[in-house]
C-alpha cells in the first residue's frame, strides 16, 4: 500500500483542491432583471396608441410617463449588467417620452379649440342680450319678446326643432348612463345622463357639423360636465352632412345628485349661422 504523498503538515488522505491556486471563488449566478424593460416597453406602446385617440389622450400621457421612469430604471440596470434588455428597456422610454409629447400637444389643440368657442358663443350672447335691451325707438320702453328662431322657447326632449333654412335637431329624453373605469369628467357620487342628438340636413348645402357643441345644466342651473370614457360616453360630431342626411351622437353629463331631477341642453348645429335651441325635462 503507497502512502499519497502531501504537503508537510496536510492530511494525506484528504482530496487536494482543484482549480488554479490562487484563483478567487466565482460568484454565484444571478437571473437577468428584465422586468421593468419588458413592462417599459409595453407601457409605451400602449400609451401611444391612446395618445393619437383625441379624447384619451389623457391616458395615453400617463401611460407614457409610466413607461419613461421604467424606461430609465431597466436601461440602468442594462448598463450595470443586471438586465440584458438594455435595448428594450430604451424603446420604451423612447415610446413613453412620444405619448407624452403627443398628449400635450392634443392637450394643447383642445384647449385652443374650448377657449375659441367660448369666446364666439360670448360673443354671440352679448350681441343678442344689447339687441334686446335696446328700445325700437328713442323712449320707447322695451317689452318681453315672443319666441323667435333667434329666441326660441325651451323644447321638451324629443321633440325636434326646425331651422329655416331645413336643418332640424332633435335631442332624446336623458337615460341613466354608468360611466366606466376610465371615465374623465365624472365626479364620484354624481348622477350622469346621456342623450342622443340627431342633426338632420334639410338644406341644400352641406352641412359642417364639427362645431356643432353641446351644453347641459342641471336643476339649479349649474353646468354639468361632459363626460369621456373608454365605452364612448360622449361622441363628438365630425365631418361633413350631405342634403338629406343625417348625423346622430350620444352626449353623457355628470351632474350633482342634489340637482339630478332634471336636465337642460342646449346646443346649435353650428356656431355662426344658426342660434341655440334649448331643450329642458326631467331625467326620470
Amino acid at each position: 500500500m503507497t502512502t499519497p504523498m502531501n504537503a508537510p503538515g496536510q492530511n494525506p488522505w484528504v482530496q487536494p483542491p482543484t482549480g488554479m491556486p490562487g484563483m478567487p471563488p466565482q460568484p454565484p449566478f444571478q437571473q437577468p432583471r428584465n422586468g421593468l424593460g419588458v413592462t417599459a416597453l409595453v407601457l409605451g406602446i400602449v400609451g401611444l396608441l391612446f395618445a393619437i385617440i383625441p379624447f384619451l389622450f389623457w391616458l395615453g400621457g400617463i401611460l407614457g410617463l409610466l413607461a419613461l421612469i421604467f424606461g430609465i430604471i431597466g436601461h440602468s440596470r442594462g448598463r450595470k449588467g443586471e438586465a440584458t434588455n438594455k435595448g428594450m428597456a430604451l424603446t420604451g422610454l423612447i415610446l413613453g417620452a412620444l405619448s407624452i409629447v403627443v398628449s400635450i400637444i392634443w392637450l394643447i389643440v383642445v384647449a385652443t379649440a374650448v377657449k375659441d368657442v367660448a369666446d364666439e358663443i360670448d360673443k354671440e350672447i352679448k350681441k343678442q342680450e344689447t339687441a334686446t335691451a335696446a328700445p325700437a325707438e328713442p323712449g320707447a320702453e322695451a317689452t318681453d319678446a315672443e319666441p323667435t328662431e333667434a329666441a326660441p322657447a325651451a323644447l321638451k326632449f324629443g321633440q325636434t326643432f326646425a331651422y329655416e333654412d331645413g336643418i332640424k335637431v332633435t335631442v332624446s329624453k336623458p337615460r341613466a348612463y354608468k360611466p366606466d373605469q376610465f371615465a374623465a369628467g365624472h365626479a364620484k357620487g354624481n348622477s350622469a345622463f346621456q342623450v342622443t342628438v340627431t342633426i338632420v340636413n334639410g338644406s341644400k348645402e352641406t352641412l359642417d357639423v364639427t362645431g356643432a357643441l353641446v351644453d347641459a345644466s342641471d336643476a339649479e342651473g349649474a353646468r354639468a360636465e361632459p363626460v369621456f370614457d373608454g365605452s364612448n360616453a360622449t361622441q363628438m360630431f365630425q365631418g361633413n352632412v350631405l342634403p338629406g342626411k343625417q348625423a346622430k351622437s350620444d352626449f353623457t353629463f355628470s351632474v350633482s345628485p342634489k340637482a339630478d331631477g332634471e336636465l337642460q341642453i342646449q346646443l346649435s348645429p353650428t356656431i355662426l349661422d344658426h342660434e341655440e335651441a334649448i331643450w329642458l325635462g326631467p331625467t326620470k
